[in-house]
């Protein structure tokens, strides 16, 4: 006689053995249509496993993370049945569920069209409706192959022969069609009630490119209109913002085929760049860093030493000079380590806080390049702190304030943070890691914040914090971390004398505040949809005059504004007012002073901001003041002009 027990301790006894469905409804016929599967002694199983024993359940329905993930898993085998009814040639490869949503990979004799979308769409939508009933069965290996084999899906039968081991398989049956597939999924195809097809692409089987091309359908699915809405409005919003887009139309940046993954920035774009990159020099001299500069191609001995040779060396550019390999630098910590090596350190010359501006450049594949924000050659805010262990805590609860003050200039509020504890392979004493991670997870208590443990994640020499920011549509940036790093230091060499004269092996902190500047300014170009705060625009003021006769005036005010530290464009065209404006507008330049005869007479400016609101006439002095009260203020408080 099974007993179960419920998330909220409460009993429930049956004479016999009875499924995860009998179970909810035994609780009542609400919950028994909403459930989606079950939880049993904390594995996941569909609503129709049987229970015998006694266990703990919670029933999983689309109000749980679980449920919506097992919903885009089955609206996976909908789109697969819908495509394999209406294109029988098609074969089915594998259709797992991503973020937001869910694709299935196909290889067809011809690419898949909008059009097809909408007929794959709509032939979903009805078997949905249908409600058609999700069977789970077992078959041997043996079985399951003689079964694809018959049914033409040789991508099935690679798939299956891949598997190791030689235990039976689970396959998901729903009305003619049929899945490899682990589980689980909803009972019923009605279960399935809001999705919809975004996009296909091309896709290499089993993800290389030497194996032939198949087609990618994505889409996503919720558990609910609401919910597929908000997302679908995020996505408008997403596609709105696209930084590839709106640096093209702002003039800020290009790529092109001749250096994949490697920007090539306008003067505009640059002037962001250099702003971003002043900022953070004086934020960081302020916070006790010094800055350094180390070479860009290093000796193939040197990463071999590293580490980073044997895990990474398919990722670097090389190159070969006089019969010695070298490679282009991935990362900069090795070479921070060799500025720490040059003269022997005392316990008194800590921490010591090494930062560069790092150029780095990493093979990555093509299909995985994404404008700006996925690129070969970046820029890193790259900073390593060498200490003493027991310093770990004071060092770390000391970035954090530093993270905090740039994120807010920047204008990010929420932050997310997550803490990475000790993998099983690793290397250091537990008494080190033990250490390690309670200071890390003590720098996060004393910041009063809210962070997600994740237990194992850590890196193979010391756990780290992971710092993500969430922007005005939802999304979520990992931007900087600090990682604690016991390995490297004493691969390499360093040493410090301790206070008792003995030579001892220092921590050493890795950290990065904003991550890589091409992939934050991309995140900045999307979060602020181009219109940037007043002290990040390439241009904060223009200066536009209605005739010829307010030339002079104009320019001598853009020398005066210039002076100041403004960066002015005096728009002196001979050109409708009103085309100016709109021109201007349309840049994104944040104040707008339009010149006429009644403003040289007065000695002032009509100004006008980027959103059309109109601020006036306003004396030199006090338009001065605005522009740099707004400078001031940074991104702290979100520019509305």
């Amino acid at each position: 006689m099974p007993v179960v027990t419920l998330p909220d301790g409460s009993h429930r006894s049956f004479a016999e053995p009875v499924t995860v469905h009998d179970v909810a409804a035994d609780i009542g016929a609400g919950l028994a249509k909403a459930a989606l599967a079950g939880r049993v002694n904390g594995k996941l199983v569909d609503t129709s496993h049987t229970i015998s024993d006694d266990v703990e359940l919670a029933i999983v329905t689309d109000r749980d993370e679980d449920g919506v993930d097992i919903i885009r898993h089955s609206t996976a085998h909908l789109l697969a049945m819908a495509v394999k009814e209406l294109f029988p040639a098609a074969q089915v490869t594998i259709g797992p569920v991503v973020d937001n949503g869910f694709y299935y990979d196909f290889r067809f004799d011809r690419p898949f069209t909008n059009e097809d979308l909408g007929r794959i769409e709509n032939r979903m939508e009805e078997l949905a409706k249908q409600d058609i009933a999700v069977h789970r069965s077992v078959l041997s290996r043996d079985e399951a192959v003689k079964l694809f084999e018959e049914m033409g899906e040789e991508y099935k039968v690679r798939i299956i022969q891949d598997i190791p081991g030689e235990e039976d398989l689970s396959f998901y049956r729903q009305g003619d069609f049929i899945d490899l597939c682990r589980g689980p999924h909803v009972p019923s195809t009605g279960k399935l009630k809001a999705f919809k097809l975004t996009k296909v692409a091309g896709a290499y089987w089993r993800g290389d490119t030497s194996n032939e091309q198949l087609q990618r359908v994505y889409g996503t699915a919720w558990g609910n209109k609401k919910d597929l809405k908000a997302y679908l409005h995020r996505l408008e919003e997403a596609e709105k913002r696209d930084h590839r887009k709106i640096g093209k139309k702002l003039d800020l940046f290009h790529l092109q085929e001749e250096a994949p993954g490697m920007v090539f920035w306008h003067p505009d774009g640059w002037t962001v760049y250099q702003q971003i990159e002043q900022y953070m020099r004086d934020k960081l001299r302020r916070h006790g860093y010094k800055e350094i500069k180390t070479p860009q191609v290093v000796s193939r001995t040197l990463w071999e030493k590293s580490g980073h040779w044997d895990k990474f060396h398919d990722g670097m550019f090389t190159t070969e000079s006089e019969k010695h390999d070298f490679a282009i630098k991935p990362m900069n910590c090795p070479c921070h380590i060799q500025v720490f090596n040059q003269g022997l350190k005392s316990y008194k010359d800590l921490p010591l806080r090494l930062a560069e501006f790092g150029s780095c450049h990493r093979n990555e594949a093509s299909g995985a390049l994404h404008g700006i924000m996925r690129v070969r050659g970046f820029t890193q805010d790259d900073a390593h702190i060498f200490c003493e262990e027991e310093a770990i805590q004071a060092e770390v609860s000391r970035f954090i304030d530093l993270l905090h003050e740039v994120y807010a200039d920047f204008g990010f509020k929420e932050i997310l943070y997550k803490l990475s504890t000790r993998p099983e392979k690793r290397v250091g004493s537990d008494e080190v890691w033990d250490k390690a991670e309670a200071a890390l997870e003590e720098a996060l208590n004393r910041e009063g914040v809210d962070w997600e443990l994740l237990p194992g994640e850590g890196a193979f020499y010391g756990p780290k914090i992971e710092f993500s920011l969430k922007d005005c549509i939802g999304r979520v940036w990992q931007c900087g971390t600090i990682q604690v790093d016991f390995s490297m230091p004493g691969r390499l060499g360093a040493q410090y004398v301790a206070d008792n004269s003995e030579r001892k092996t220092p921590v050493m902190l890795h950290r990065a505040v904003l991550g890589s500047f091409e992939r934050f300014i991309g995140i900045l170009i999307e979060e602020y949809e181009g219109a940037f705060p007043t002290w990040l625009a390439p241009t904060q003021v223009a200066i536009l005059n209605i005739t010829d006769n307010q030339r002079d005036y104009c320019e001598n005010l853009a020398k005066k504004l210039d002076s100041l530290g403004f960066r002015v464009n005096a728009d002196l065209r001979n050109e409708k007012i009103g085309f100016k404006i709109r021109e201007h507008t349309l840049n994104k330049v944040p104040y707008l002073a339009v010149i006429g005869d009644k403003e040289v007479e007065d000695n002032a400016v009509a100004v006008r901001t980027r959103k059309g609101e109109d601020l006036g006439t306003l004396s030199l002095e006090a338009f001065e003041q605005l522009l740099q009260e707004d400078v001031d203020r940074m991104g702290r408080i979100k520019t509305e002009n």
